[in-house]
């Protein structure tokens, strides 16, 4: 039996998924598709301030890390849809966690309230 991962070395295999899942990104378009399927102008308008280059790549990141499904609808105007597969809903609870756990402590964090939709 090897020793556990260890995420603070260059050679940890986590390293790179933790990266990905932990950027501010991917945080909010996996919280974004938390309600089901959703389209790419959907996730525009909900990800506030991501452009349109960042959220093709972090989908694409995403999906090639299999924690988010393109569906492809093959119809003309092009119908293309995005939501967490399995493995991207496991990490929905922990998404939700940390958002509840930063929005809990923004005060302390040197934040105000956070802001209401």
């Amino acid at each position: 039996m090897g020793l556990p991962p260890n995420v603070l070395s260059q050679r940890c295999a986590s390293r790179r998924y933790l990266a990905l899942v932990a950027s501010k990104w991917s945080l909010l378009v996996i919280n974004a598709l938390d309600d089901g399927p959703a389209r790419n102008g959907f996730l525009m308008r909900m990800v506030e301030g991501i452009s349109q280059k960042m959220l093709t790549q972090t989908l694409r990141d995403l999906e090639a890390t299999g924690i988010v499904r393109r569906e492809d609808h093959r119809t003309v105007p092009p119908h293309v849809t995005y939501e967490l597969t399995p493995l991207g809903k496991s990490l929905r609870q922990e998404v939700r966690s940390l958002v509840a756990w930063v929005e809990g402590h923004m005060p302390a964090l040197g934040g105000s309230e956070p802001n209401q939709p």
